[in-house]
């Protein structure tokens, strides 16, 4: 059994010599010192060796065992490097190669505009605010002056999770959320996106952006939110730019007004872009209605407030001279690539 033992380990060693890869290897592993190998039947045979024998017989079998596996060990690791440094020649990269270039991405139109809005009124010392897109019916409308019955409150303007609860259809809740903390004085912006019960076309979305303004000080006037507007519209649209204000209507305002701006592309003079006015409507605003800021906790005897809103879009759509806010959505690298 000894020659027989010698003569397979002889045999296993010339296989593992001649191996060309790890999965030649790998059969002569299996063919020697699988469960069924040719060396595990030899030790599986120490049963019918006599018991004196089987220590030097047992010592015997498992040197020539750890000998196979010492030869297949050696031969993997020699395999392993060979078939790496091929993988590394077949992989070798030319440095003198030009780069592929870079696709860097940048800002959205609307992220640009709202930038550019944030800008302007951080730098006239308001900070920026933003409130919950779900909120509570009351927020919403009550607190800003519309009362029960109100259109605006209608399922067909609205979008009703339930009886108290919606979509914003605003961002004056984050005003009046601001207003109830009670801390004054009050100069901020709330930017965020708002929902109305509209159809898609090139001026009007169910979902869309707006941005509105609070002011809330002593001996805060009318005066006061004209030059605001004033110096906000000169700063994003020219140095030449003019305002108009038109009397108006808002709940939650009182005197109310729209603002015009003139029009940057012909200097109010009437082209295609301002319809031959010579005006472009871009918000609305007015000076904060006494019950708002009763509602709110704040002793309208003692304050006054003005607010503002504009829409992100309207912006957007204005200062790049793009004709159809549903461009702003779709996606189209060919459009945004512009900006």
């Amino acid at each position: 059994m000894n020659e027989q033992l010698t003569k397979l380990t002889g045999e296993a060693l010339e296989k593992i010599a001649k191996a060309q890869d790890l999965d030649a290897l790998n059969g002569v592993r299996v063919e020697y010192l699988g469960k069924k190998g040719l060396i595990t039947a030899v030790m599986k045979g120490m049963k019918d060796v006599a018991p004196e024998d089987r220590p030097a017989f047992g010592q015997v079998v498992n040197e020539a065992r750890q000998q196979v596996e010492e030869a297949l060990e050696k031969a993997k690791q020699a395999l392993s490097e060979k078939a790496e440094e091929e993988r590394l020649k077949a992989e070798v990269i030319d440095v003198t190669l030009p780069a592929k270039k870079a696709n860097i991405g940048h800002g959205h139109p609307c992220q640009i505009a709202l930038d550019e809005v944030e800008r302007i009124f951080i730098g006239m010392g308001y900070e920026v605010v933003e409130g919950p897109e779900i909120e509570w019916q009351e927020y919403n409308f009550t607190k800003l002056n519309i009362p029960e019955g109100h259109p605006a409150r209608d399922e067909q303007d609205t979008f009703y999770i339930n009886d108290e609860i919606l979509l914003r259809s605003q961002t004056s809740p984050v005003q009046a959320r601001v207003m109830e903390q009670g801390k004054l004085p009050i100069r901020m912006i709330a930017p965020g996106r708002v929902f109305r019960s509209d159809s898609i076309d090139a001026t009007h979305s169910p979902s869309f952006y707006q941005i509105e303004g609070l002011v809330v000080d002593r001996h805060i006037t009318m005066t006061d939110l004209k030059g605001t507007l004033d110096e906000f519209a000169k700063e994003l649209f020219g140095p030449d730019t003019k305002t108009r204000f038109r009397p108006h209507h808002f709940p939650f305002t009182e005197p109310s007004a729209e603002v015009d701006v003139s029009c940057f592309k012909c200097g109010g003079k009437g082209c295609r872009f301002c319809k031959d006015e010579g005006w472009i409507e871009i918000l609305g605003c007015g000076m904060v209605h006494p019950h708002v800021l009763d509602m709110c906790g704040i002793d309208s005897n003692e304050y006054t407030g003005f607010a503002f809103g504009v829409g992100l879009e309207r912006i957007a759509l204005l200062k790049y001279e793009i004709d159809d806010m549903r461009l702003l959505y779709e996606n189209d690298q060919r459009f945004l690539n512009q900006f």
